[in-house]
């Protein structure tokens, strides 16, 4: 069919952090809940509960202690394995509705579905209630369902559907009266369209052109003009000409990034090593589950960029490889000696991590004629038992050096931090 004659639908989990905690703790539910960052920084994830008392995406929790006493607020730590884990099932239910060339997955807790083939045999807005209904009743989470010509038009359907209820969670751009979309464009701000950030915002409103409405009025080749031909695609999608297809596999990584900010200062180069080995680890794992190589290292360390007493120390170190590898004995060994050049004494650091770039994949690697095929023999077999034991008996039971060890200095704070309600010794009892 002609890509400008598609359906698409965008599904996303309601507030999915909080949703994810308030299936296994309904307690929570009418509450108002905050997931916080890492270290327990900044609100992540927040309930409309929450959302309603004021409290902002991104502000730091020192900032709002005096709500969260009076409103007795919950805050709760990031469950990150909690979360992949029910995005899992999320996805999966999903799949059971379409094809898997009519899925595209966008994040932790959206996905796109092409619903071209269903329109001629379901009522759209039927068939997303039964989707909304299964994830509720199969998975405990509530979700909103936006249609549209284009993926940017289901976006912004699945914004309406959210803001009002009497949607009961599906709004359908694409059977909706055009007076009602229009006057529901009017009411969004312009900032609310996907592809549409804080500087484009800024000169759009220059322009006059404030909510969505405004937008879709807007003169094409004015706007191809005067931003770009991105701009300009967002605009026609918004006039229901698909320009963006699914996209069924994720583009290739140029750099796999590992870093996180301590629980508190370090100041041996000791705890800076073992922090980076744990980095080194995280980032390794994610190179091979990917088949990739890696041709150049980046280390860096920092102190607290925010703490105006003392100066703001940043330092960076790269390495290119003779040979590309994904062994982590290689990578973790060339970054941990990374660390004696970006140690610093007397530094308060707050932060490390390693960036692995120049990546490319294992499969298409020509090897040169002087390389010992039987050490990367080795070397891959290494590599494979290790996965296999971290599969079958979880990552701390056999890591590098220290990095796995309990009650380090360096560890990320997380204090409020609920069980994991998927792994055997933490599952939930009945009473």
């Amino acid at each position: 069919m002609n890509r400008k004659h598609r359906i698409y639908a965008l599904v996303d989990i309601n507030n999915c952090y909080v949703s994810c905690e308030r299936v296994f703790r309904p307690s929570l539910n009418g509450r108002p809940v905050i997931v916080l960052s890492n270290n327990d920084g900044c609100a992540v994830a927040r309930s409309q509960e929450a959302k309603d008392l004021g409290i902002k995406m991104g502000v730091p929790l020192f900032q709002i202690k005096d709500i969260v006493e009076k409103h007795q607020v919950v805050v709760l730590s990031s469950n990150y394995a909690l979360y992949a884990e029910m995005s899992r099932r999320f996805m999966k239910i999903l799949s059971d509705f379409v094809t898997p060339q009519e899925q595209e997955i966008y994040s932790i807790d959206e996905c796109f579905l092409d619903l071209t083939a269903y329109a001629a045999n379901h009522d759209l807005t039927e068939y997303a209630l039964q989707i909304l209904q299964r994830l509720l009743k199969w998975l405990g989470l509530p979700a909103c369902i936006g249609i549209g010509r284009s993926k940017t038009e289901a976006k912004i359907a699945n914004h309406i559907a959210k803001k009002n209820a009497y949607l009961n969670g599906v709004c359908n751009l694409v059977s909706m009266d055009p007076c009602s979309t229009e006057a529901l464009y009017s009411r969004i701000d312009v900032s609310e369209v996907w592809g549409i950030g804080r500087k484009h915002t800024k000169k759009l409103n220059s322009m006059g052109i404030h909510s969505v409405m405004d937008f879709v009025l807007a003169s094409p080749l004015m706007i191809r003009d005067q931003f770009s031909i991105v701009m300009h695609r967002t605009l026609l999608e918004l006039h229901g000409v698909a320009c963006i297809e699914l996209e069924h596999t994720s583009p290739a990584r140029k750099q796999i990034v590992a870093s996180r900010s301590f629980g508190q200062r370090i100041y041996n180069i000791d705890d800076l090593k073992e922090a980076m080995s744990l980095y080194v680890m995280d980032a390794v794992s994610r190179l091979r589950k990917d088949k990739l190589l890696c041709g150049c290292l980046i280390g860096f360390a920092q102190s607290n960029p925010f703490d105006s007493s003392k100066p703001f120390y940043n330092k960076s170190l790269s390495l290119a490889l003779p040979e590309p590898t994904d062994n982590l004995m290689v990578i973790s060994k060339l970054v941990t000696a990374m660390v004696d050049g970006l140690y610093a004494k007397d530094v308060a650091f707050k932060k490390c991590g390693v960036i692995l770039t120049c990546l490319e994949p294992k499969a298409n690697h020509v090897y040169d004629m002087f390389t010992d095929m039987k050490h990367i023999e080795v070397s891959d077999a290494l590599m494979d038992s290790m996965e296999n034991i971290h599969s079958k008996f979880g990552k701390s039971k056999l890591a590098l050096g220290a990095s796995m060890m309990p009650n380090r200095t360096w560890t990320m704070s997380r204090d409020r931090l609920t069980q994991n309600y998927f792994k055997w010794d933490q599952l939930l009892t009945v009473k």
